[in-house]
């Protein structure tokens, strides 16, 4: 005899509106998902200005270790010239003031770049924000819907778990700004 697993496995491979599955498929709803945020991704890249762009290269090279090793040899070639380890290279900078001087210089304009490209960054995460706001109340209207549905079902089938109260609270439709008001009241009450 089968267990309900086996027969339930059984039926859906029998189905003609259930296509087999295979683990290296993705569900075409996945599929078109992927594809439309990949093209969203370059949508947004292209409409990038050419500052916005120079800011990336820059800080990407920035954050990398060909960038911490030009700095190693760069500096360390620097301090060696001007303690006169190198022969025949005359000290141009004895002090190390000119070294600090572009080291600060450099500094500045690094920063700068990295905040441009945190702001663009951030607001990239406030759009995505958005969007996950957005989708997680229509999919909570829809688990509303579906929950009242199934109630009515199984109330006209006279299923006993249908007057369960736990029930009656899920069948009510969040209010987002209910929910964000509660969040601050907390962050008050427990800020110093």
């Amino acid at each position: 005899m089968k267990s309900n697993v086996e027969y339930r496995a059984a039926a859906r491979q029998n189905s003609p509106s259930t296509p087999s599955f295979e683990p290296n498929m993705l569900a075409s709803v996945l599929e078109r998902n992927i594809d439309a945020l990949r093209d969203k991704r370059q949508e947004e890249e292209r409409k990038a200005g050419v500052q916005e762009r120079i800011a990336e290269v820059i800080t990407r090279f920035s954050g990398s270790m060909a960038f911490v090793y030009a700095h190693l040899v760069l500096v360390a070639g620097w301090v060696a010239a001007n303690l006169g380890f190198i022969p025949g290279v005359p000290a141009f900078d004895p002090t190390f003031v000119i070294l600090a001087t572009f080291a600060s210089v450099e500094a500045i304009f690094l920063s700068t770049f990295v905040l441009i490209s945190q702001n663009r960054a951030a607001a990239e995460a406030d759009r995505r924000s958005e969007l996950d706001l957005q989708t997680n109340l229509l999919s909570e209207h829809e688990i509303t819907r579906l929950l009242t549905l199934t109630r009515a079902i199984a109330e006209h089938l006279g299923i006993r778990e249908a007057s369960d109260p736990t029930l009656e609270e899920l069948e009510r439709h969040v209010a987002p700004e209910k929910v964000l008001d509660r969040l601050t009241e907390d962050e008050d009450s427990h800020s110093p």
